[in-house]
């Protein structure tokens, strides 16, 4: 056998079905790597493992699969594959992911160790398929990857648009595929997408580009989000300060006017954006934004008015409170997740502690388990942080108003989605709506 013919056997698997007439067929089966199979990577490389051969390694050791084979070292994973996702973090520092305050601190870019100690690997090997799906700022590749490539190895640029609980879900159901070479028109592109039509249950779009087209794509669609909420929810502080005035109303007449202005989704004012990757993206914006001298940075005014908004909440909380203890109904950035990483919870949490009081959290999946209790042991001020109806509406589920732990009498909740009503045993007051106290 000669050497093209073993290089192809190291990228493939080979399955030999022999029919009844002893005819013997051979099948030769795509195999997929994966570097980083955390939080974002596990989930998308088990979608892929249901058509594909699928490797995975992780710096976690303790990582388990039943469909993915977890290989000891990341040089045996692109070894064995001929094409590779690249999943790991781009973290900023801790302070910068949106929990606490940050617009005053400096802007600062993602950090990209992660991703160059994984292209270093790649470059041992020749004729791989690489496929970046970590969020980066527009120009990266070309500046930071490009000169780590291997020149016989292809590199696509392919952010996805994903949720923590729903990232199995969001994968096989996308909006669209972002998918960016160097040129933009790449047979490479192509090649993907036959990798994942098998995969995509809802016939998505493709949107194709140079890599700085698809990096903007990406980056710009969570900060439009980002500035959809942070807008809503003004309208929600103006209702609150002007009276008279159901926010929802408001919003509702929005949503509907498709024509010239926007569609009903994240049109509900409530808690804040939140997320591992919204604030994150808003505040590298901040740092490009500075680095490439534009004379003004809109991302600095999104994370002002997120952390002002987060501040009036708290004021309200502790004005509405009566002298009650004050507790977060969920510390995670949403419901049924364990990830309190730019949680809206903890910085409204920050600013009722700044202001002098105690805050406490309910939440039986916060990974972060500061100040987090099980239950509660009389009446208290509690903000409804978490509701499933708004978070999950396309996913029908019918807990939304399902609480951590038991209701005391006398207790006082804060509603700032307006979707609880008060009972004998609780009193709600609908944050942004009021008309309802007129």
């Amino acid at each position: 056998m000669n050497n093209v013919c073993l290089n192809r056997l190291v990228i493939a698997t080979i399955q030999i079905i022999i029919r009844p007439d002893h005819v013997c067929i051979i099948i030769v089966m795509t195999n997929i790597g994966f570097l980083g199979i955390g939080k974002l990577g596990m989930d998308c490389a088990e979608v892929f493992a249901e058509k594909y051969t699928v490797y995975g390694y992780d710096i976690n050791k303790d990582l388990t699969s039943k469909s993915v084979k977890i290989l000891d070292t990341p040089e045996a994973v692109v070894d064995l594959s001929e094409w590779i996702f690249i999943a790991v973090p781009t973290p900023h520092s801790k302070e910068y992911d949106g929990s606490v305050p940050s617009s005053h601190l400096e802007p600062k870019d993602f950090g990209y160790d992660a991703v160059k100690d994984s292209l270093e690997i790649c470059k041992k090997f020749s004729g791989k398929k690489i496929v970046l799906i970590s969020t980066v700022l527009p120009g990266t590749v070309r500046r930071e990857f490009e000169p780590l490539f291997n020149p016989n190895n292809q590199f696509v640029y392919n952010p996805y648009l994903i949720a923590m609980g729903t990232v199995k879900w969001d994968f096989a159901n996308p909006e669209m595929v972002m998918m960016g070479s160097k040129t933009g028109t790449d047979n490479l592109l192509h090649d993907l997408r036959t990798l994942y039509e098998p995969l995509m249950q809802n016939a998505p779009r493709y949107e194709t580009g140079t890599w700085e087209e698809v990096e903007a794509i990406k980056i710009f669609y969570n900060t439009f989000i980002s500035a959809k909420v942070g807008l809503v929810n003004m309208v929600q502080d103006f209702a609150e300060k002007i009276g008279h005035m159901n926010v929802d109303v408001v919003t509702s007449a929005l949503a509907n006017s498709t024509m010239r202005i926007m569609g009903p989704k994240y049109m509900t004012a409530g808690m804040g954006d939140a997320g591992a990757c919204h604030p994150r993206d808003n505040i590298a914006l901040r740092w490009l934004a500075q680095e490439y001298g534009v004379g003004y940075d809109l991302f600095d005014t999104i994370m002002l008015a997120r952390e002002k908004q987060a501040k009036n909440l708290a004021e309200y909380m502790i004005e509405k409170s009566e002298g009650l203890p004050i507790v977060i109904h969920g510390k995670a950035y949403k419901p049924d997740v364990e990830y309190c990483i730019g949680s809206y919870s903890t910085l409204v949490g920050h600013y009722i502690q700044e202001a002098g009081h105690d805050c406490k959290y309910l939440d039986p999946l916060a990974d972060d388990p500061t100040d987090v209790v099980d239950s509660v042991d009389g009446p208290v001020c509690m903000l409804m942080a978490h509701n499933r109806k708004i978070t999950y509406g396309y996913a029908g589920n019918d807990n939304e108003d399902k609480f951590y732990c038991e209701i005391l009498p006398g207790t006082i909740i804060i509603d700032p989605w307006r979707k609880l009503g008060s009972t004998d045993n609780y009193k709600v007051y609908h944050y942004g709506n009021t008309r309802a106290m007129d």
